[in-house]
């Protein structure tokens, strides 16, 4: 009986916390000299991290609904990772570690590469997770490799956009800006609707929305507070 008492105390427990994390959570990080906004949403489901799914949005680092890993929810502390977007080539993904203070508010710190800042949550409602990103199909003449360029802060980049069909996946591109080094930007979005093409890379931040016509996309590549005009060609 004694021990029958104790796994439900145990499960009323482990209950009460899922209660307690789930919810829409927003506030700040502070880092050196600037404050970031920091939403999170946190629910229970089929997700991959134990029965538990998330996103989270920072808007001063131009990311929006970025997927969360390695979600832990232990009585009164809070654990979870981001997914892909803000990761360390030396230290592993970002992190936020978190436990319940008065008031039912969240706080903690926010690790990224070898650096830690504190932050501090308040539930503001129910979750609203995003999302799993989804790809559309895109129109043939716009399949194919276009290309453009730009400066930024006095250095000139290179674009390649790669688009092509996938069937029922929708589209995929190949996303490559070339500057003092070459970088492959992962895509997990590319949406057509009419004449505008939008290709997003939630693990950077990074976005192009772009208008196609007569041969040409013109667009912008946005990333946090930067929106910068470029203008792509078909090459093939």
């Amino acid at each position: 009986m004694r021990i029958a008492f104790i796994l439900l105390f145990a499960s009323a427990l482990l209950s009460r916390a899922d209660e307690n994390a789930a919810g829409r959570w927003e506030g700040t990080v502070q880092i050196p000299s600037r404050e970031l906004v920091v939403i999170v949403d946190l629910a229970t489901g089929s997700g991959d991290s134990g029965g538990w799914q998330g996103s989270i949005t920072i808007p001063g680092l131009g990311l929006k609904g970025a997927p969360l890993s390695d979600i832990a929810v232990k009585a009164g502390d809070i654990a979870f990772s981001i997914k892909n977007a803000l990761a360390d080539q030396g230290t592993g993904p970002a992190k936020f570690e978190a436990h319940f203070v008065a008031g039912g508010k969240l706080a903690g710190n926010f690790e990224q590469a070898g650096n830690s800042a504190p932050f501090a949550l308040e539930k503001t409602g129910p979750p609203e997770v995003e999302p799993p990103p989804h790809s559309t199909a895109i129109a043939k003449e716009i399949e194919g490799e276009w290309k453009g360029g730009y400066e930024l802060f006095g250095y000139p980049r290179k674009v390649t956009i790669k688009l092509q069909n996938r069937g029922a996946e929708g589209a995929s591109a190949e996303f490559v800006i070339v500057g003092r080094k070459e970088n492959k930007l992962p895509v997990d979005r590319v949406v057509q609707e009419g004449e505008f093409l939008t290709i997003d890379s939630h693990e950077t931040g990074l976005s192009f929305e772009g208008r196609a016509s007569k041969g040409e996309i013109q667009g912008t590549i946005l990333q946090g507070p930067l929106e910068i005009p470029v203008t792509l060609r078909r090459t093939n």
